[in-house]
């Protein structure tokens, strides 16, 4: 009989072992290589309808899935998090054509079999059917999932940020930065005592008369995966209409607590303040078909299309502390309407586009507001946060945890922020602005568009050509450098015999040819650094400093 019970308790015990060691090994990122029944598809439109309950953090319903076959498969990759339950998947509008799935036995794969081979170009659209308990975020929005949390007042205040670790935290999709979907339907039915804000347009709202309404919006544009999000709470709203430099009228809205109402009034100025800089510099806000829009979130802030969470508590300052005089953390987050929205980096290798260009355009915007004092502040704080362990963009496929993980997280942010200074330096002003334009917008003509067709994928090399093109120099040797392996050049300095030799130290195979501003007695000029080496004829006795500002991203011994 003890054997018996033994193997009873042994046999129950395994399933729960089984999940345990999947929840061990499950590993929560985004992206990475592209695996094959992932490539075979596009996807063009996600229709979300989705019952998300606060009383019992559960997600419930659908999700519509049209996508257009790029190579023969009679199999697709989707991702879900195998704690999610999946009822079944069927072919949209037929109640009889159930497909045969795979989910859960290769950590948050969702294979889905079709009873054919599906030819190139062919259009299908599925639905997939599920329920359950996502991932709670731990540390919004570094350790990503869901955020179940309280307003002062008691209520529900609901959202999600899921970048580093994958929207497939909380409904099924085609996991990878490489494919935006054209468009996407979000109708969000939750109890009706709340306002539930989304990306895109707002499309009106069904009240079912039983406690519970559905809100129903719609994303016009491409949106990657991870930008797909919910603000719930109940919100009150600021709003005011903004005129673009390209002459559209955007909507700008601040779904805000009531209890922070007072506050939310005095930062809302800000909105079109920062909007108006990012226009004139990176050219017309892209979303302008949509609108923008601000939720008020129970985390720090998350860049999601058009509706980015902010939770800075409506103080200046919140990112660097640098007195710059302005609220950092919101002008962070709306510059990613551009780096990373407009423009994105189809492998997370190049996450450096979204976050360093990002990060650049605060020291920008201090410089707008209190000149070169202010600008110079703000990247003598951030020089203090580079680490270079690692290169900043790597040429092999990355996930997003791969990218964001150890040194390279921080030097994504800071190091590649000091780069666009350094090429700014490089290039002079004139052609680094132009630079920033053209990288958003490679056409002048395509600032004119609201359509989507301006939102484009862009890599490493595309930002050299663009240089090299605007600038007309040959820019390898700095991108490779400062780039594609960690160490920061040296400038080796040395007067012997009236003469001040110099010479930039960098590792074995790499060349670097950055000029050096030199200061002698006073009087400054700038010297040619070819080969990488100068010598340079000074006075007996003068007092000699080289890179007088420290206005060059090297190495300090």
């Amino acid at each position: 009989m003890k054997r018996v019970l033994l193997f009873l308790f042994a046999i129950i015990l395994i399933p729960f072992f089984t999940l345990e060691v999947k929840s061990q090994n499950l590993i929560y990122e985004s992206g990475g290589v592209l695996q094959p029944q992932q490539a075979v598809y596009n996807v063009t439109h996600y229709d979300l309808n989705l019952t998300v309950n606060p009383a019992d953090s559960t997600v419930s319903g659908y999700v519509g899935i049209t996508f257009e076959m790029t190579g023969p498969s009679n199999e697709i990759e989707l991702a879900l998090d195998p704690g999610m339950m999946v009822e079944k998947v069927k072919i949209a509008g037929n109640e009889e054509s159930d497909l045969h799935f795979k989910h859960g036995d290769e950590g948050k794969a969702l294979r889905v079999y079709f009873t054919e081979t599906l030819q190139i170009r062919t259009e299908k659209t599925i639905e997939v059917h599920y329920s359950g308990k996502p991932k709670v975020a731990n540390n919004p929005p570094w350790d990503g999932g869901m955020v179940w949390d309280r307003t002062p007042s008691g209520d529900p205040w609901v959202g999600v940020a899921t970048q580093t670790d994958g929207a497939w935290i909380w409904w099924p999709n085609k996991d990878h930065p490489s494919d935006k979907a054209d468009s996407v339907s979000i109708n969000l039915t939750m109890p009706d005592d709340l306002v539930v804000a989304s990306n895109g347009r707002f499309k009106g709202e069904t009240d079912h008369g039983d406690g519970w309404k559905t809100w129903h919006w719609f994303v016009s544009t491409p949106i990657n995966t991870y930008n797909i999000t919910l603000n719930a709470a109940p919100y009150e709203t600021i709003e005011d209409t903004y005129t673009s430099t390209a002459g559209d009228e955007i909507d700008i809205i601040f779904w805000i607590l009531p209890e922070y109402m007072e506050q939310g009034k005095e930062l809302f100025p800000q909105f079109a303040e920062q909007l108006r800089f990012m226009e004139e510099v990176a050219g017309p806000y892209p979303f302008r078909a949509d609108k923008y829009g601000v939720a008020h979130a129970p985390y720090l802030g998350m860049e999601h299309q058009t509706l980015i969470a902010y939770g800075a508590n409506f103080q200046n300052d919140n990112l660097f502390g640098q007195n710059a005089g302005f609220d950092d953390l919101h002008q962070h987050e709306l510059a990613h309407e551009w780096w990373g929205n407009l423009v994105s980096a189809w492998d997370w290798r190049d996450f450096w586009i979204h976050e360093g260009i990002g990060t650049y355009m605060q020291p920008l915007y201090a410089e707008h507001l209190g000149g070169e004092e202010s600008y110079r502040e703000m990247m003598d704080f951030l020089r203090t946060r580079i680490t270079s362990q690692t290169e900043v963009a790597p040429r092999r496929s990355m996930s997003s945890l791969e990218i964001s993980g150890g040194g390279r997280g921080g030097d994504v942010y800071f190091k590649g922020a000091w780069v666009m200074h350094t090429l700014r330096y490089l290039v002079g002003d004139e052609d680094f602005f132009t630079i920033i334009r053209r990288f958003a917008y490679p056409d002048p003509e395509l600032e004119k568009r609201t359509d989507g067709s301006a939102v484009r994928f862009a890599t490493t090399d595309d930002l050299l050509h663009l240089a090299e093109d605007i600038s007309g120099m040959e820019l390898d040797w700095f991108f490779e450098l400062y780039l594609r392996q960690p160490q920061l050049p040296f400038l080796r300095e040395e007067i012997r015999g009236g003469e001040l030799h110099l010479r930039w130290d960098v590792p074995e195979g790499y060349s670097f040819e950055l000029p050096v501003e030199i200061e002698v007695n006073g009087e400054r000029e700038r010297v040619d650094m070819d080969g990488g080496s100068a010598v340079l004829s000074i006075p007996d006795g003068a007092d000699v400093r080289a890179d007088p500002d420290h206005w060059i991203l090297k190495e300090m011994r």
